[in-house]
Parts: structure tokens; C-alpha cells; sequence
């Protein structure tokens, strides 16, 4: 099964927003600001290949083309990390003690 028959039909119908030349412009200007993967990658300096929407746009146009609302990432973060999280509503990331740091992680909500 390919990428494109996963996403959901709504997901199908922003797809084109990506090959205009409004897009391209912004993820280029993006990741010449910054061109390091912003995620932690363990002190190590990774370039970053994705301008991924820090807020997903869901087909908001106003939020697809907010420079203020992107974020320059490595393929891999943004291809497992961010969409593992956008997927089950909640980061899984931990603090060096191993508690969610994720206010809308189940283990962080309360009763």
C-alpha cells in the first residue's frame, strides 16, 4: 500500500497545497533560517530536510502558509516522532526521570 492510499480523503484533497509555489518558497525560506533539525538528535547537529506545521494546518489555509507555525526537522523526526504523536493525540517524549512531558499525555491528565 502506497503513502498516498493511507491518508484520509480530507488529508488527499490538501495534498496540492504542497506543490504550489507558495509552499515551496516557504519551506525554502524556512530551512535556510534554520537548517538543523530542531528536535533533539543527542547533541549531535543533523540537517533538517522537512519544514513540518508545528500546529497541523488539517487544510487551514491561514495556518498552512503562517511562517510562524513551522518548524525545520530531520525526514526521520518528522516521518515517526511527529506523526506518531499527531496520530495518538499526544508526544510520548519523556524527562530524564521517565514522566511524559506532554500535558496531554493520559499520564499527565487529570481525573
Amino acid at each position: 500500500m502506497s503513502l498516498a492510499d493511507r491518508r484520509s480523503p480530507q488529508a488527499a484533497a490538501w495534498r496540492r497545497l504542497y506543490s504550489t509555489s507558495r509552499w515551496r518558497k516557504l519551506r525554502a525560506a524556512q530551512l535556510a533560517a534554520r537548517p538543523l533539525c530542531e528536535l533533539p538528535h543527542g547533541g549531535k547537529a543533523v540537517e533538517a530536510t522537512v519544514a513540518n506545521h508545528k500546529t497541523p494546518h488539517k487544510g487551514d489555509l491561514a495556518l498552512f502558509f503562517d511562517a510562524s507555525n513551522l518548524q525545520s526537522v530531520c525526514k526521520p523526526h518528522h516521518d515517526g516522532t511527529i506523526q506518531r504523536a499527531e496520530a495518538i493525540g499526544f508526544s510520548p517524549a519523556v524527562d530524564t526521570g521517565g514522566w511524559p512531558t506532554d500535558p496531554k499525555h493520559p499520564s499527565n491528565r487529570s481525573p
